[in-house]
Formats: structure tokens, sequence, C-alpha cells
């Protein structure tokens, strides 16, 4: 069972609101609400296994209050703040329930969970906050008399929770096809295209460009179908969002059968001239072959519903299970851009915001922190070899750096050492068959990790341009989601910053990262004669990784760095050293 945690996590919906016109009191009771939270690319509804808290009884923030049945697993759902369970609107084995629906309260500390729970609660619990109401239930709507097609903040990342419109590309009245793209949405790791699913006309625009803080699921657009007058599109009042005269296309009904462990985190992404964001992350997660499907899209491109279509035509479940943290909910901030909002307190100070990002960041590394046991091993590296073969690189007009080489190194070694090249799924350590390494690169928002696929088949000059082109894009939050979700193995360079040894945090669901130093001058002891080293030090999760093996590891990747001719010679056994033939000796 997965826990919310480490699971997919499109947004976990908890608002805050005072429901003092719903109260039988003088004053207003703050509570929090719990939704069906978005848990996998393809869930629509959820059903509520079990409750693991009682109503009445005292959450924390991280306590688990229900598990949670997806169309790909169990995963259980935390709360982010303290209070008490007020109200159970779902019972656990009540049937499916809609993302975005009203599962519970909880009132918070010091309120009186009781005035909660007996209070009346306006529309059941499928009806969303952000809908106006009328006496019969329906949504206020206002304007013309076309029921409009709803276009909503689509989940973009796995921790993705609210999003900025950046642009659109269409404006109210054009006529879009399906694959076109609508708008460009900033998350909280980058900037992705929204592509239309359905032909028809923009009608309205609902969320103007540079609005921030939108949360997924909330409608951004309305349009029609052809034929139909889209000036006298029915528009919702207050927010509200109108009942869709045409669903978009869904995903296969779920199934009742969890996920088989995955297999593989290495997909090949399509190009993107064939098919738009949301399509190919289907095929990266479903792993199918484009060549299989039919284009009914323009010019004969593959769109979203002609893979939906073949994933249930085929029963196909998704081979890969991305592990990543959720964003704290529940008191996010507007959606920040790359530069983080500035305020001049009365102090003098000046605080800044952390962006969506760096608050990403600090999640997961404290859950790694205090979820994996670090362990530490540190080596030294002669890399005047690496210096001169660099050289040579340079002058054949290939301007590799030593971080180029530092990665064929770690790719190298783990064809050597594959225990290394570990995910850690479901508290289970999942080896895997690619090695893709991820490369911590600084953005003004905060780290990121692009990855390099299939490092260690690739040359040095290869990965090169890679890391140049994946580092631009990172900067400009233009990175698509599967060029830094996944990765086997994490690198984290300072050695340009002039540090020359450090320690760092392992990157969930991986098992280990190597923390890379610059290099230095030293003196020989041996030959008494000035040489450049570098310091490594590898963290690994003591769980699955024994000193042991991380000392195979590190020995393995200093060999590599003091003669990198192996670089390129093929699987070599004697440069692994026998551990147990050591010992004999």
């Amino acid at each position: 069972m997965l826990r919310v945690c480490k699971g997919w996590q499109s947004t976990l919906q908890m608002s805050r609101t005072l429901l003092s016109a719903n109260l039988h009191t003088s004053s207003p009771a703050a509570v929090l609400q719990l939704k069906m939270p978005s848990l996998s690319p393809t869930m629509a509804e959820g059903t509520i296994v079990k409750w693991l808290k009682n109503e009445g009884e005292k959450v924390e923030a991280g306590d688990v209050v229900c598990d949670i049945q997806t169309d790909k697993a169990v995963v259980s759902m935390e709360v982010d703040d303290e209070g008490v369970l007020a109200k159970i609107i779902i019972p656990a084995d009540s049937g499916s329930v809609k993302v975005g629906e009203l599962i519970a309260l909880v009132a918070e500390e010091g309120e009186d969970w009781k005035e909660v729970a007996a209070a009346p609660q306006s529309g059941a619990a499928g009806k969303s906050n952000t809908v106006a109401p009328t006496t019969s239930g329906e949504p206020v709507m206002t304007g013309g008399s076309v029921p409009g097609i709803s276009l909503n903040m689509p989940s973009l990342s796995p921790t993705m929770s609210e999003g900025t419109i950046v642009k659109w590309y269409k404006a109210e009245g054009d006529q879009i096809g399906a694959g076109d793209l609508l708008c460009d949405i900033q998350t909280d790791k980058a900037v992705v295209s929204m592509e239309a699913d359905d032909e028809g006309i923009l009608a309205k625009i609902l969320v103007a460009e540079g609005s921030s803080g939108i949360p997924v699921g909330t409608a951004i657009a309305l349009t029609v179908e052809e034929g139909q007058d889209w000036k006298d599109v029915a528009i919702p009042a207050a927010g509200g969002i109108p009942a869709p005269a045409k669903q978009q296309a869904s995903a296969p009904a779920p199934s009742a059968t969890p996920a088989p462990t995955p297999v593989s985190a290495h997909h090949e992404f399509v190009h993107p001239a064939q098919t738009g964001p949301a399509t190919a992350l289907l095929l990266s997660q479903y792993n199918i072959e484009p060549s299989k499907i039919s284009g009914s899209g323009p010019k004969g491109n593959i769109v979203k519903s002609d893979v939906l279509n073949y994933i249930s035509a085929n029963n196909l479940t998704a081979q890969v299970q991305q592990v990543a943290l959720p964003q704290a909910a529940g008191k996010s901030q507007a959606q920040e851009t790359a530069k983080p909002k500035m305020i001049k307190p009365r102090s003098g100070y000046t605080d800044t915001d952390l962006t969506t990002m760096r608050k990403v960041i600090a999640k997961r590394l404290t859950d790694s922190k205090q979820t994996a046991p670090h362990g530490y091993s540190s080596a030294t590296a002669c890399i005047d070899s690496v210096s001169k073969l660099r050289q040579e690189y340079i002058k054949s007009g290939f301007k590799v750096s030593i971080n180029d080489f530092v990665i064929k190194a770690v790719a190298t070694a783990l064809l050597y050492v594959p225990e290394m090249n570990l995910n850690i799924v479901k508290d289970e350590p999942v080896q895997m068959p690619t090695i893709d390494v991820s490369v911590a690169v600084a953005t003004e928002a905060g780290l990121i990790t692009p990855i390099i696929k299939d490092a260690a088949n690739k040359a040095v000059q290869q990965i090169s341009g890679e890391v140049k082109e994946l580092a631009g894009r990172a900067r400009e939050n233009k990175l698509k989601l599967n060029e830094f979700q996944g990765g086997t193995f994490t690198i984290s360079n300072l050695g340009m910053f002039g540090i020359t040894e450090f320690t760092a945090i392992i990157n969930s669901p991986q098992a280990a990262i190597l923390a890379v130093g610059g290099g230095r001058m030293v003196i020989n002891p041996d030959t008494m004669k000035p040489e450049t080293v570098m310091t490594s030090t590898l963290s690994f999760d003591r769980r699955y990784i024994d000193e042991a093996l991380a000392a195979d590891f590190m020995t393995v990747f200093r060999t590599l760095m003091e003669r990198p001719e192996l670089l390129g010679a093929g699987f070599l056994p004697s440069v692994r050293t026998d551990r147990s033939a050591a010992q004999i000796q």
C-alpha cells in the first residue's frame, strides 16, 4: 500500500473556509474540508476503503486519515494540518467518489468539533464549494443559453495543486481541433502546454493570462461544439463550473486490481511534433509505441482520445508508478513564478516568499531525511588523466566538462554495481533495468533534476550536449514532465562553486546520490609531485545498501575517473574487485 506522500499526487484538495452561514452558532467555526484527491494521471474517481481516524479523534500534520482505492492501487491519504476529525461525509465502502468531492470535515484546533458535525452541509458531497448553488442545487449560470464544455486546470506534475496561466494561444471565437495548443501553464516545476482533446470553438476564457493560484480542476475556459452559437454560451456565475454538455475524453474504467510492480522507469518520449504533452505522458505511462496507434488529429497526429481509446480497447494498465511527494496543501499561496515575491515588513528586513518549487523540495528532502537512514562513503580520485582527455575533446571541437565525465563514470559504475541502481517502491527496492542519471541544476526557483536517460550507453560528447540543452530549458522552466521525473541515481556537483567536499540528501524514490566537489591541487606523497584530486561523497539508503556495497561502487567510480580509457572499453570484470577473493588473500 502506498502513502499519499509516495504516490502519484495531482493534488491533495484541502481548503479552509468559514462556515458562518451553515453552523447553528453565533460565531463561525474554522473548518478544513477534505476532498477526494487525484492520485494518478488517469484517476477520475476513487473509493474509500477504510477510515483510520474516527469522528472526534485528533489529527496532526502527516497523520493518515483514510485508505483510497484508485484506478492503480490503494493509497493512504494524509492531512497537512492539526485539528479534530469532525464529520465523515463519505463512509468506507460507499462506492465511487469523484475527484474533488467533499469526503470529510476537520475542525481546527480549539474549535468545537461537535458543532461542525451537527451543522447542516449546503450541497451534497458531490457539489464543489466553488459552485454557487441555487435552491435546486444546480450551478448559477449567467449569459446565454448554449451549454458549454468546461476546460479545467489540468494536473501537469505529481506535486501540482494549482497553476498559473502564462499565455493563451487561442482567442474567443477561434476554432480548435484535437491536439491544438490552447495555453501555457506554469506548474510548480515547469511551463507546460495544454492541448485540446476535441474539436469545437473556444467560446469563453474564464481565467486571463497571468492569473495565478488556480486550483487543479477549476474551469479556465468554455468551448462549444461546431455549429453552436459560441457568443450565446452560458457562463458560470461566482466561479461556478457549468455542467458540461459533453464530457472530455476520460480514462479507462478503474480496475480493482492494484498496478503491478514497476519494471522500468525508462520510456521514450515521442517527439512533440507528433503529440501534445498530455498525449505523450499517457504513451509514456502505459509504455505504448506510437506506431501502434492511428492518429485522428491534424496531419494524422496522435491525440489524447486516440491513446485513451487504445488503452481501453486493450485493457492496459500503467507500467510506471512515479513516486513523488505532494505539495503541502491547505495553506498554499498563489502559484509563484521563477522570481519569488519580496515583502518589506515594518522591521526594515526583507522577507522573501518561498517559491512553490522550494516548498516541494523542502517537503521532499525532509521526508527523505526522516524516512531513509543515510549512510555516507567518500573517495578521492586523481583527475589529471580525465583533464588531459578533456583537452583532447576540446581540441576536436567538443566542449565537454569534467562533470560530463563524472556522469559517464557514474553510469558506467552502475553497470558494474547494478545493486545501486534502485528505486524504492512500496518500501521495497526495485532494481531498474536502465540507467537514467538525474543531474541537479540550480534555477532561480530552486533545484531541479533533468535526466540523462540510458547514460551508460552514450558517449561523453553526447552526454555533454544533452546536459547543456536540458539545463538551459530547466532554467527557463520549459522541461517536459518525463525530462525531470523518474531517474535511477542523482549527481549533485558543486565543484564549479569552489566547494571541495559536501554531502547531499537522497532524491526519493532513488536509493543514492553522489555529491561531487571541485578539483584541488595536492602533493602526491609517493611521487612528491603535484596532482589534481577530486573528492566525492555517496549518500545511500542504509536500509537497502550496506557499507560494503557502497565501497564497491565508490571504488569502481574512482577507478573510472583515474583511468578514463575504461569508460569506452565495454564491460571488464576486473574493474570491480572480487570482495570474497580479496578477503581470502
